[in-house]
């Protein structure tokens, strides 16, 4: 029992690039097919990343069920990213070309339904992403963006309730720090004389 469970089938280095192999086209398929498979996943997209795993994975481990072949797998594909990820911080155009461009979507209320048509994403797509960012229409969007990593960038035209809130608090704490300062600085003086 002790065999089959540690045994690997097949040899080290198999059981290290497969996984390595698996990742790079994996990488590579989704940035060829785009940020959206990255940003809101639709019941589709969903479908195909969760078939996607399944898919690969006996590309990765092979013929070899074993705890062994399992441990080299998971150490194979954390490897690759790592070294990825810092290759990728250290020569920044690799990672622009790698990572691609953001996608202006929205601009001082105005939607670029080209850009939308080339993200595959439909308008009741981006009224959603807009909604959740608590806005109630494109009217009130200044800038949208889909970032390169899938996620979306959303600026309102004037500041939100909660903005302004935040900035009425910072004042009036500035403004008792202030006189905190003025007071200490009196009672100083007081004691001094």
């Amino acid at each position: 029992m002790i065999e089959s469970m540690f045994h690997m089938h097949l040899p080290l280095l198999e059981k290290i690039l497969r996984p390595m192999i698996v990742y790079l086209v994996l990488i590579v398929f989704l940035r060829l097919f785009g940020k959206r498979e990255l940003a809101q996943l639709n019941p589709f997209d969903l479908v195909v990343l969760l078939s996607l795993s399944n898919t690969v994975q006996n590309a990765i481990i092979g013929d070899d069920n074993s705890v062994t072949g399992g441990v080299v797998g998971a150490f194979a594909l954390l490897a690759i990213n790592w070294v990825l990820m810092r290759i990728l911080f250290k020569v920044p155009k690799l990672n622009d070309a790698l990572e691609g461009t953001e996608t202006l979507l929205i601009l001082d209320g105005i939607v670029d339904y080209e850009a939308l048509k080339r993200e595959t994403l439909t308008e009741v797509e981006l009224l959603s992403v807009l909604h959740k960012q608590s806005f109630d229409s494109v009217s009130q969007v200044r800038k949208c963006v889909l970032e390169p990593n899938g996620t979306f960038y959303v600026e309102g035209m004037t500041p939100s309730a909660e903005d302004v809130h935040s900035s009425d608090l910072m004042k009036a704490v500035e403004t008792l720090t202030r006189e905190v300062r003025e007071l200490r600085s009196e009672l100083n003086r007081r004691a001094d004389a």
